[in-house]
C-alpha cells in the first residue's frame, strides 16, 4: 500500500502543479487580454472559445481533484504521516472546484451565449477575475500542501 500511497501522492503533486500553473497562466495572460478588448470583441472570442477552455480545464480539473482525493484515502488507508496535508490538499482542490458551479459555470455562459449586457461585461470580468484569483491561490495553496505531503 505505501508504494500505491507515493505513487498517488506524487501524481497528485504533480496534476495540482499543473492546474496551479493553468490557473495562473489564465489569470495573467487571459483575463488580462480579455479585459483589453472591447464588450462586443471579448463576447465574440469567448463564444468562439468556450468549447476549446471547457476541453481544457474540463479534464484538468476532474483528473486533478480525482487524484488529490485518491492520494488523501491512500495516505489514510497507508496510515501515512502525509495524511493530513494530503486531506488539506484535497479539500483545496475540492472548493476549488466547488467555484465552478458556484460562480463560473453561469458567468461563462453568459460569455459564451452573449446574454450578458455589453454594458455590464467589464464589470462582470472584474467580479470573474476577483473569483479567479481566488480560485487560484486555493491551487496554490494545494499544491504546496501535496509537495509537503511527500515529504
Amino acid at each position: 500500500m505505501n508504494a500505491v500511497c507515493e505513487a498517488l501522492l506524487l501524481l497528485s503533486a504533480a496534476s495540482l502543479g499543473i492546474f496551479a500553473g493553468a490557473m495562473l497562466t489564465e489569470g495573467i495572460v487571459l483575463v488580462s487580454f480579455w479585459r483589453s478588448l472591447a464588450p462586443e470583441a471579448f463576447l465574440a472570442w469567448y463564444a468562439a472559445n468556450d468549447l476549446r477552455l471547457l476541453a481544457f480545464f474540463r479534464p484538468l480539473t476532474t483528473a486533478t481533484v480525482l487524484l488529490a482525493i485518491a492520494a488523501a484515502v491512500a495516505a489514510w488507508f497507508a496510515d501515512s504521516g502525509a495524511f493530513a496535508l494530503a486531506l488539506v490538499a484535497a479539500l483545496l482542490a475540492v472548493v476549488a472546484l466547488a467555484t465552478f458551479f458556484v460562480y463560473f459555470e453561469h458567468a461563462n455562459r453568459s460569455f459564451a451565449t452573449a446574454s450578458i449586457d455589453a454594458g455590464d461585461v467589464a464589470a462582470e470580468l472584474a467580479r470573474w477575475a476577483a473569483w479567479h484569483w481566488f480560485r487560484t491561490a486555493l491551487s496554490v495553496v494545494a499544491f504546496a500542501a501535496s509537495l509537503l505531503a511527500l515529504r
